[in-house]
């Protein structure tokens, strides 16, 4: 069966506590802190973005594949944050592993799920034959109005999975997905940030979608709640997915391990894809994981990943997801974090 093969994260140092932004606004710290259970979020430094991003995430999982980046056929990479309008993220990847000339590629958008949308195609091309490895990609920076309920949440990373069959270390056992033209979240042409539909962006958008979808593939499957070891969902904030996996009847601890919104943030088109690298990097052979996906607009991709006995061979072969959330961490002001990320800006009359 086709799997992946090879996995990496990449997360920034930089953080910024939910305290700081409050204060900044003037606005209630724990209030915050308790609603969207999140502490602090990651920011990247001004020569960071989503190819960089990328790039190093990529570097890991070929580290774990221990393959010739010649043989990659196909690199997708999903995101809401390219750096060019125009130009590929894709194909400066790509040049930057040395898997140019002989190779697909292709930038994706679906907001938060352009990542498991990567992948998705990805996996599906080697399941096809028609590429012996091909890479998905998720990564984003942090995109959040100043004062804006998103600037509290939105963070920057990026998770790169490798897909193949031969040395599989998560078996693709079934994939689903779910989608509907709901409009909670968007960001039209020229606009710096993106736009949300309040408290609609909750039961009609991302909880529809993703029990929508989680439904399908357990029906898809054959398979119940509990044949489960490990559960990922999108992670807009800490509380939606830990109130999703309560109503499908998921344990806590069943989501433990892939839930790292409080000490990162949302990492958008990274989250979820960030998510099963954290449980891939403890996971044992024989494990199941439900992975499944939100972008607004609407839509979720799920997966049902099987680990193989290949799996403790490439743990430690780059660093772990947890390593890069919770060491070497450099907490900035909020002044430092809005030059990073561009937000004073001066109008044409100055």
């Amino acid at each position: 069966m086709a799997g992946i093969v090879g996995y990496g994260a990449y997360i920034p140092r930089n953080r910024i506590r939910v305290a700081d932004i409050a204060k900044t606004w003037g606005a209630d710290a724990p209030s915050y802190e308790r609603g969207l259970l999140l502490k602090e979020k990651s920011v990247p430094s001004p020569d960071q973005d989503t190819i960089t991003m990328s790039v190093e995430a990529l570097r890991n999982a070929l580290q774990r594949a221990k393959i010739d980046a010649q043989k990659i056929g196909a690199l997708y990479i999903g995101s809401e944050s390219h750096p060019y309008a125009v130009k590929p993220s894709g194909t400066v990847v790509a040049e930057a592993i040395n898997a140019i000339p002989d190779c697909h590629c292709a930038d994706y958008e679906f907001a938060c799920k352009a990542g498991s949308e990567s992948m998705f195609v990805a996996l599906s091309l080697v399941e096809a034959g028609q590429v012996e490895y091909a890479v998905g990609i998720g990564a984003d920076t942090s995109q959040g109005a100043p004062g804006d309920a998103l600037e509290y949440s939105a963070a920057a990373g990026a998770a790169a999975f490798i897909m193949g069959k031969t040395n599989v270390l998560a078996e693709a056992v079934v994939t689903y997905s779910y989608m509907s033209d709901t409009p909670d979240f968007w960001r039209r042409e020229h606009e710096f940030y993106p736009r949300h539909a309040g408290r609609f962006t909750g039961e009609p958008a991302y909880f529809s979608h993703t029990i929508g979808a989680t439904k399908g593939i357990l029906e898809k499957a054959g398979m119940k709640v509990s044949d489960f070891k490990h559960v990922v969902f999108h992670q807009p904030n800490g509380k939606f997915p830990l109130r999703v996996g309560k109503m499908l009847g998921f344990t806590p601890e069943q989501l433990e391990v892939g839930l790292l919104t409080p000490t990162l943030g949302n990492t958008y088109s990274a989250a979820s894809p960030l998510g099963l690298t954290a449980v891939l990097d403890i996971a044992e052979p024989g494990d199941q994981i439900l992975m499944v996906s939100y972008g607004s607009g609407a839509g979720s991709d799920a997966f049902i990943w099987k680990v193989t006995d290949k799996i403790t061979a490439v743990q430690n072969a780059a660093v772990k997801t947890r390593t890069l959330l919770d060491e070497n961490k450099v907490y900035i002001d909020y002044g430092t974090y809005a030059k990073y990320r561009g937000k004073i800006r001066m109008n044409d009359n100055n």
